[in-house]
């Protein structure tokens, strides 16, 4: 191999992003410097072997395979896949490229999209927990970000069990944007289970990935995944999780981003609240509403408050005898024969009235034939 320009400008730019990636002993911040030193991803693959040698030092491996150019066949699969609907490569150079991910200390050079690349700029709001969450947990993940949602944040999460894939739903369910950013690459999904609910996010929003095709879910690459989940937002609201666990590094990654951590609090006795606990105790919002939050980053995101108040709204429009029952149902989960017991109605009657609380997003379904009041 000489020190003469290799001859790549008949190669598409893509590849060349693509190889950039691929780059041997070149990470996030070696490649970011490649792209400031030399300008464009075009530049870096035209340079000369003194030129490289100059800012890739001793990464011989990296400059022979930039002098060589793109392996095309080698590349192919992921091109074939950018070519299908809905695919996209932001990268660096890209104006859909979001800029609160261009401020942490490590972001990506590229990512991998499936659906809308426009949401990855609007203003979102990360909501992160434990995997085997308690049925409130799971209804405060939804609840929040059914509310949130409707009042124009984007919902980021991981697409875990739990309370992401909880967080993801509420977002949906109010006809909201969410976005899942995947720690393997975007050719599969994990968990698998999550495949119905992969193809719902793709249409409602974005499924992301920092990875190449074909990358497995290894371990370690969901804690490093999880700076791009606090990275894309404006701030992490944590729901439940334990000491141990992957959402307090999504939270102190935010912190060391600068953007905002809220945590919503839980019994003293639940081993899932204590990681919360952790958080408010070291500086953490304690929220205990999606006002709460809108309060802190309503002016940051532009996003409109007063659908937060939409279910007391829709209370004060309720019929005497629904608003009488209404009132008589607890924020802890209560039977129906509870409900049956304290009103004096019949059965029928407070299982109509209920179903027309629940579409009103009044109150929720709880394990077990309960119901709980929703607060917003």
């Amino acid at each position: 191999m000489n020190g003469a320009p290799s001859q790549v400008t008949s190669q598409q730019p893509i590849l060349y992003w693509l190889t950039l990636r691929r780059l041997p002993g070149a990470g996030f911040r070696t490649q970011l410097d490649l792209l400031e030193h030399f300008g464009s991803v075009e530049n870096i693959f035209s340079a000369s072997r003194g030129l490289l040698e100059k800012t890739l030092v001793g990464k011989h491996d990296a400059i022979n395979i930039i002098l060589a150019g793109p392996d095309e066949p080698a590349l192919q699969p992921e091109v074939d896949w950018l070519s299908e609907s809905g695919h996209h490569l932001v990268t660096w150079a890209d104006p859909d490229y979001p800029r609160l991910l261009r401020e942490i200390p490590d972001p990506p050079v590229m990512l991998h999209v499936i659906g809308d690349r426009r949401v990855l700029s609007a203003p979102q709001l990360a909501i992160v927990g434990s995997r085997n969450p308690s049925p409130m947990g799971q209804e405060n993940a939804r609840a929040f970000a059914k509310s949130l949602a409707g009042a124009g944040l984007v919902i980021t999460s991981g697409m875990a069990l739990g309370i992401d894939g909880a967080a993801h739903r509420g977002a949906m369910e109010a006809g909201g944007k969410t976005i899942a950013v995947a720690g393997t690459g975007l050719d599969r999904v994990y968990p698998s289970r999550h495949r119905d609910l992969a193809h719902d996010i793709a249409k409602h929003g974005a499924l992301v990935s920092e990875y190449p095709l074909g990358m497995p879910p290894r371990p370690e690459n969901f804690p490093v995944r999880n700076r791009l989940i606090s990275g894309l937002s404006l701030g992490t609201l944590v729901v439940e999780a334990a000491l141990k666990s992957g959402s307090l590094i999504t939270a102190r990654l935010a912190t060391e981003q600068g953007r905002e951590v809220f945590a919503i609090p839980g019994s003293i006795h639940s081993p899932q609240a204590k990681g919360c606990h952790a958080l408010i105790r070291q500086g953490a919002k304690l929220v205990e509403s999606a006002q709460d939050i809108l309060e802190e980053l309503g002016p940051l995101a532009s996003v409109a408050t007063h659908a937060v108040y939409e279910n007391a709204a829709a209370a004060r429009q309720l019929e005497p005898p629904t608003a009488a029952l209404l009132e008589q149902i607890g924020h802890d989960p209560v039977s129906v024969d509870a409900l049956i017991e304290r009103s004096g109605l019949t059965a029928d009657v407070v299982s109509s009235m209920l179903l027309l609380m629940e579409l009103n997003g009044l109150v929720s379904n709880c394990p077990g034939g309960k119901v709980q009041r929703i607060s917003r």
